[in-house]
């Protein structure tokens, strides 16, 4: 692998590096390569190479919203790490591999209003854009202007509307094959020392409900619209619950009894139906045995189903949403509460 891609600038190759030390999780077997690309031009260069030499390779951010699987991952990682902010006047420009926070700690000192909300939402900006992060209310398409991306072939610039932004979803989520490189944003004045303080506040209820030594994802399962669910499930819901036109999905987990159970090392909080962590000793085998179980109780009592925020890696080992018979191994113990 060296030897394909030696000779590229602002290029770093890691050799059989376990993944788990690049997940929020802390879980994941080690992959042969994982390869940092640190311009648009690097991240160009890898990717024909990479496919020239038919090598398989799958791209992630930053891993805070990551599940991957327990065994090895034979051929290459990417990450796009290129990480600059650039404010002219309200017009931000920021590299997908920039951290979010960064992103929200410079916007809201150049007293930029529409990150603030985000403040303590771990990962990159590709990620976060990948997933239209958000919290409180906003989310980051509000203030998104334009996306340059890489097919895979060159490079493109889509605005706001082709990105097909939607609760939690975009276009980039359909497109695997599209990387996202550059996000534009076009921000509106306010006083700084107002966006602190909002950031501020946020901060510390995030790090009370999501420490910040968790290895955990966040919210486990995006919440749910409240015009989409069924007839029944709205007439049952207690109008309190609905914030914004969507329903926390830790209403439904909590009546399903899911605060505190555990499989293996990971758990979910007794605290937060909605957030499952890595306890000690957890493996991605018990992250995905846990997540069909909740998703299992939540459908037998509601009739709905749950979707996950979590990306998986491979992409196989979620989309295959195997049974909890198939998941359950020898040396899985059972279910606990």
């Amino acid at each position: 692998m060296s030897a394909l891609l030696a000779g590229i600038p602002d290029l770093l190759l890691h050799e059989n590096l376990p993944l788990a030390g690049v997940t929020r999780f802390g879980l994941g077997g080690p992959v042969s390569w994982l390869v940092d690309a640190y311009s648009p031009q690097a991240l160009e260069q890898a990717v024909n190479r990479l496919a020239q030499s038919r090598m398989p390779f799958s791209v992630i951010g930053g891993g805070s919203n990551l599940v991957v699987a327990d065994e090895p991952f034979s051929g290459v990682v990417l990450r796009y790490r290129e990480d600059s902010i650039r404010i002219v006047g309200t017009r931000v420009t920021v590299g997908a591999g920039a951290k979010l926070q960064d992103l929200v700690d410079h916007t809201v000192a150049g007293g930029l209003q529409g990150l603030e909300t985000m403040t303590g939402i771990p990962g990159w900006v590709g990620g976060a854009l990948y997933g239209n992060a958000g919290a409180y209310g906003h989310s980051l398409d509000e203030c998104v202007e334009s996306v340059v991306y890489f097919d895979r072939r060159k490079l493109h610039e889509i605005d706001k509307a082709a990105c097909q932004f939607r609760y939690r979803e975009s276009i980039f989520k359909r497109k695997k094959d599209w990387i996202v490189v550059t996000v534009n944003l076009r921000m509106t004045s306010a006083v700084p020392v107002q966006l602190e303080q909002i950031a501020r506040g946020i901060r510390e209820v995030r790090d009370a409900k999501y420490p910040p030594t968790m290895r955990c994802a966040g919210s486990i399962f995006k919440n749910l619209l409240w015009i989409e669910l069924p007839e029944a499930v709205r007439n049952e819901l207690p109008a309190k619950v609905v914030r914004e036109g969507k329903v926390p999905s830790a209403y439904f987990l909590e009546i399903a009894g899911a605060k505190g159970l555990r499989q293996g090392g990971v758990e979910v909080a007794d605290y937060h139906a909605n957030l499952i962590y890595n306890a000690g000793g957890g493996t991605a085998h018990d992250v995905r045995f846990l997540i069909q179980e909740l998703k299992r109780r939540v459908h037998a009592r509601f009739g709905i189903q749950l979707e996950e925020e979590v990306q998986y890696l491979p992409e196989e080992s979620g989309k295959a949403n195997p049974s909890l018979k198939a998941l359950r191994s020898p040396r899985t113990p059972k279910l606990l509460k």
